[in-house]
């Protein structure tokens, strides 16, 4: 008996684990893929009910918040019943809250669907098939990280325009139907997630060994690592380690993710109405998400190898990457024409791709792999914060800085083509 369990000592880095890449890289696409590709949505809610920039932010912004807030829900609740069921459970969400948004009769329904229920819907499935990658891979995770996040920008190079289509043949509410159908892919993806029951056992010399039956579990002392709660309210809380929030490291990580969300989703959100705004046509302005998910992809395939070389470390790598990101988004209000707007979609996409391949990777290192399970669920839901205010930020500085009127008073305003005043044509 002791040699088997001796034999193998580690997550697979490979095999069977390829499978689990391909599933969390179709639930990064269907999940902020199309939180990416909604822009296009946007445009024709925000003409439809006639509402304001900040307005029709809130669906996204709830959407994010609720994806948010939810993870730490999915993860104690994959200690209940497995990452299976409740990978499956949240796209059968996903897909009930989209086709509920098609059939809305004013923003607050659309609130309720796309935003919460579909937001809960993506919490059940990202954050149990996010730690379960981890769980697989130990040697080549950042890699494996890179390819499963590479899906996020493939699904919304292919959605943007695709979406676009189905609005100009179906309207926007035909095209929900459709994306409606399109997320019960999440409920595959969830059928692909097998339990590394293999790896449950290991050698209690071994601090750091995975038990995953209930995924990641924190060893705090031999007692612990010689035996294994039994009880259901014993594993969940094994799975809800709320000493993260003691850890200082953890909090400065979480801190980070706070303002990294205010920025993450405003681009991908306003970039399309804002390239309307200043006369680039319907399927080129969906072009320029296409641009930046396609240099997205190079982004997090390039940096996720560097990242796997091992030549510098990851949190610094992580650190000039964020610093460049900034320093790109400053720069979009320069750019007017659609040259200049490709450009900024393909900087702001490679660089963009190069901080999100390897965040995760740099959250294992901070609480460790056995911890990474409650660490994302915590993460995700200080970084909530960020996520529900981000949208409605940008939406008023589009007020602001670029002197735009709200919809009651846009008629006072007859000599300048302006952002919201597109919006309301």
């Amino acid at each position: 008996m002791e040699p088997a369990l001796t034999r193998r000592v580690g997550p697979p880095d490979g095999g069977y684990g390829w499978f689990v890449v391909l599933a969390t890289f179709l639930v990064f696409g269907l999940t902020f893929g199309v939180i990416k590709s909604f822009g296009v949505f946007y445009v024709e809610i925000h003409r439809y009910f006639a509402t304001t920039a900040t307005g029709t932010s809130w669906i996204t912004s709830i959407s994010v918040a609720t994806i948010h807030i939810g993870a730490p829900v999915g993860t104690a609740m994959t200690a209940c019943v497995g990452h299976r069921a409740v990978v499956m459970l949240g796209g059968l969400l996903s897909s009930v809250g989209m086709v509920a948004g098609a059939y809305a009769q004013n923003l607050l329904q659309l609130y309720i669907t796309v935003g919460f229920l579909t937001g809960f819907g993506y919490a059940l499935t990202w954050t149990p098939t996010v730690a379960m990658l981890g769980c697989y891979f130990e040697k080549r995770r950042p890699m494996a990280n890179a390819l499963a996040s590479a899906g996020e920008c493939i699904i919304t190079f292919l959605f943007t325009p695709f979406f676009q289509l189905l609005v100009n043949e179906y309207s926007w509410r035909g095209a929900m139907l459709v994306l409606g159908a399109v997320q019960l892919n999440l409920c595959v993806c969830g059928a692909l997630l097998r339990p590394l029951s293999d790896l449950t056992e290991k050698r209690p010399a071994e601090g750091d060994s995975l038990q995953l039956e209930g995924m990641s579990q924190p060893h705090t002392d031999p007692q612990e690592t010689s035996s294994r709660p039994k009880n259901l309210r014993s594993k969940v809380l094994h799975y809800v380690d709320y000493t993260l929030i003691g850890n200082p490291h953890f909090m400065v990580y979480s801190m980070f993710g706070v303002f990294a969300a205010l920025g993450f989703f405003a681009p991908a959100l306003f970039l399309v109405p804002y390239a309307r705004s200043q006369g680039i046509e319907e399927y080129q302005a969906a072009a320029l998400m296409s641009i930046s998910a396609a240099l997205d992809l190079s982004g997090r395939l390039l940096f996720g190898w560097v990242a796997n070389l091992r030549l510098v470390k990851t949190i610094n790598q992580l650190t000039m990457t964020v610093v460049l990101l900034g320093v790109v988004l400053l720069l979009c209000p320069l750019a007017t024409t659609f040259t200049q707007l490709a450009a900024f979609s393909a900087t702001y996409g490679l660089v963009f791709g190069a901080t999100v391949a390897i965040h995760i990777t740099v959250l294992a290192e901070v609480v460790g792999v056995n911890r990474l399970g409650s660490a994302l669920g915590f993460f995700m839901l200080i970084r909530s914060s960020g996520g529900l205010l981000g949208p409605p930020i940008a939406g008023e500085m589009l007020h602001v800085l670029l002197h735009v009127p709200t919809p009651p008073i846009a008629q006072d305003f007859k000599k300048t083509k302006t952002f919201n005043q597109f919006m309301m044509e």
